[in-house]
């Protein structure tokens, strides 16, 4: 009974934090997504959810993604877009430009989603700071696709409709519809059937 209790606050307490943040941070949303643990929503860009998104941030609610929550990062100027239907799990998606999710997406534990290199390849460029401005490039995942987890989608990807990366995969170059790829980097396994 004391554990129920106990459960029953923390959820609470969660649930008025989420609530909060997600105002604060000015989220737009079609209807309020459903989130089970405690989100991290940083940067003053754009954040649009659609309807009956699923965020799992905690490892109660996925412990595939290891004892980590969900990071949505969306920087001056930038744009995220989470469509309807779509589930995120204990994943960090850090926006400089643009990441687009589309309906009924999938994206397992651990994922990471990044539109940007964060730092110059050139050294001497990369060691000043004031001259270090980082590639960027949107990342675009089309509906049903399938993210497994631990996987890396980086700048100027597009993952294709219906497309599957396999778990802890590294996608650096765009993913036609319908195919599996997988590895590090990230290759075509097979056609869907």
């Amino acid at each position: 009974m004391f554990k129920y209790i106990i459960r029953n606050r923390l959820v609470l307490r969660f649930a008025i934090y989420n609530w909060l943040l997600l105002k604060y941070r000015k989220v737009q949303y079609e209807t309020y997504p459903r989130i089970s643990g405690k989100l991290f929503v940083a940067g003053g860009g754009t954040l649009k959810l659609g309807k009956k998104v699923r965020l799992n941030s905690c490892l109660a609610a996925n412990p595939i993604g290891g004892d980590s929550r969900i990071i949505l990062s969306v920087s001056e100027n930038a744009l995220m877009q989470i469509g309807d239907h779509t589930g995120i799990s204990n994943s960090a998606l850090v926006c400089k430009e643009n990441i687009y999710i589309g309906k009924n997406v999938y994206i397992g534990g651990g994922v990471k989603i990044y539109d940007s290199d964060f730092h110059s390849l050139n050294v001497d460029t990369r060691v000043s700071r004031e001259h270090d401005v980082p590639k960027t490039a949107p990342v675009y995942i089309s509906d049903g696709a399938f993210i497994g987890a631990h996987s890396i989608i980086l700048k100027g990807v597009h993952i294709g409709l219906n497309a599957i990366v396999g778990a802890g995969s590294v996608v650096s170059k765009s993913i036609p519809e319908n195919e599996i790829w997988a590895g590090n980097p990230a290759k075509f396994i097979k056609k869907m059937q």
